[in-house]
């Protein structure tokens, strides 16, 4: 197996730590749009989607030492670290995760293009400010044409980006919002799967 590439998705959820100076915006137009009790809701997802990750990770028994880290709005700029430690000093459960990973040999990597990230959010912002409710989702949705042809292209990109970087013999984990489509960016040889964390919501806890 020391020629073979293979990348492990993780789709994630994104939280408000995640989303930087919009975070508020954000958050104010899902409730517009959705309502308090789903935004709760919400909230409660992330909180128990991250150490399901974990445990997840930890099952795949991975050697990090060969593993390459690719992440969600994390630009190709050589302050990557920098990004990271200051999302996850600020909260962000999957930057502090991302820091763990490097901590027992992983490598982090520049993951998309600094221009599409920046037309990525002032489309947000432009949605934002003409129809706050419209935009009240966490995840850009494919439907929105203007946010769909910018997540194609930032797709298209990430798609290069680990083709590009990652090597024989090493293991990508790729931590990708569910919106996003990469899988058919990527060349043939990269042997892909899905890490799949079962979401817990309200709903299911038992009283």
């Amino acid at each position: 197996m020391e020629d073979v590439r293979q990348l492990i998705h993780v789709p994630i959820l994104h939280a408000p730590a995640d989303m930087g100076s919009l975070a508020e915006d954000l958050a104010a137009a899902y409730i517009e749009r959705f309502g308090r009790r789903h935004w709760d809701e919400y909230l409660v997802l992330i909180e128990n989607f991250w150490p399901t990750v974990r445990t997840n990770l930890e099952q795949l028994g991975l050697d990090y030492q060969r593993v390459d880290l690719y992440q969600d709005g994390l630009p190709v700029c050589g302050r990557e670290r920098e990004i990271v430690e200051k999302a996850a000093a600020a909260g962000s459960e999957n930057h502090q995760l991302l820091l763990e990973l490097t901590a027992r040999g992983a490598t982090l990597l520049g993951t998309e293009d600094p221009r599409l990230l920046l037309e990525e959010y002032r489309n947000v912002q432009a949605a934002l400010k003409s129809n706050p409710g419209a935009a009240g989702v966490v995840e850009p949705s494919r439907q929105d044409a203007q946010h769909g042809e910018t997540l194609a292209k930032r797709d298209a990109y990430v798609g290069r980006r680990v083709s590009q970087t990652l090597q024989p013999g090493r293991t990508g984990l790729l931590f990708l919002g569910l919106m996003h489509n990469v899988e058919s960016f990527l060349p043939a040889d990269i042997v892909r799967r899905r890490l799949m964390p079962r979401i817990v919501g309200p709903k299911d806890k038992t009283p």
